[in-house]
């Protein structure tokens, strides 16, 4: 298997602005094939010309994951907050289609919980179904603005702290099944994975052919190889649902275990990782070759 493996920007830095282009070449001196970039804030002073060129010149592509919030929420019953959620899904297809980038992944449906600072919220029964029908009907509004650009949006499971929306595969690919659109697929992060699906591969093999994106993270989201996932078998998965796209790694829990650290928070790198990154790459590729040679 020769999926392309990918770095996400908060690796090195958060937010990622003008003055960071640098690691774009640091990714690929690094050995990645591609960079996740979170989608840029108006504030963070990044000209998309300007990164696309720096990827171009590093031999490199981009992936962007979406950032969205209460305000910008197709799930939400308030309809400024919905409106302001297929709003920014518009302009992520906008951002993608202006730096060349496929894929566009995420929750896509916002509102973070917990890693976001904010506390999960009681919800009835009626109310849960009117989110989920919500979230249904945003992203079959984007997807096929999405599929005309040539970008396809990646909708991402998120464990239960982190929101209340898609937490199982299961659950996000029946919203997949729902929109019934090829500008809509499937993003699957093993962090989530290992706390809410039953098997990492059984989870993978009921995806299938909806995947357009993958983030192989470990279950502490530290570097590849320094957890309990079992990559061989999850890469083996992926290769027998004859997955090829790209791979990304996010491994910014660092190196620190002080007692009240609060680890949900994102963290600056306080030491240079790039060691750690090269044999985390090395976990994921040659997991990547096993899964060939090991039926």
């Amino acid at each position: 298997m020769d999926n392309p493996i990918g770095i996400i920007s908060m690796q090195f830095t958060r937010p990622f602005t003008g003055k960071d282009l640098h690691y774009i070449a640091k990714t690929a001196e690094l050995g990645f094939d591609f960079i996740e970039l979170l989608v840029p804030e108006p504030e963070d002073n990044l000209s998309l010309a300007d990164v696309r060129k720096a990827a171009e010149d590093a031999g490199i592509f981009t992936v962007l994951a979406a950032r969205v919030n209460p305000q910008r929420s197709i799930a939400s019953e308030d309809k400024a907050n919905r409106q302001g959620g297929i709003d920014y899904l518009k302009r992520c297809v906008e951002a993608a289609t202006e730096l060349g980038a496929a894929i566009v992944g995420g929750p896509l449906y916002g509102e973070p919980m917990v890693f976001a600072g904010r506390p999960p919220v009681p919800r009835s029964d009626d109310e849960i179904a009117a989110r989920a029908g919500r979230t249904i009907s945003g992203l079959a509004e984007v997807a096929p603005i999405a599929r005309s650009a040539g970008v396809t949006l990646a909708v991402e499971a998120l464990n239960r702290f982190e929101t209340d929306i898609l937490s199982t595969t299961r659950q996000a690919v029946e919203v997949v099944d729902t929109v019934n659109d090829p500008g809509l697929g499937l993003m699957l992060d093993t962090f989530h994975m290992n706390m809410e699906d039953r098997s990492i591969p059984d989870a993978i093999r009921l995806a299938g052919n909806r995947i357009v994106h993958f983030q192989a993270n470990e279950n502490h989201r530290g570097h590849p190889g320094t957890g309990h996932l079992d990559w061989p078998a999850i890469m083996r998965a992926l290769h027998q649902v004859g997955y090829a796209g790209p791979i990304s790694l996010e491994p910014f829990r660092r190196a620190d275990d002080r007692v009240a650290l609060p680890i949900a928070h994102w963290r600056a790198p306080h030491e240079d990782e790039s060691a750690k990154l090269r044999a985390g790459l090395g976990v994921i590729r040659n997991a990547l070759s096993l899964a060939e040679v090991d039926q």
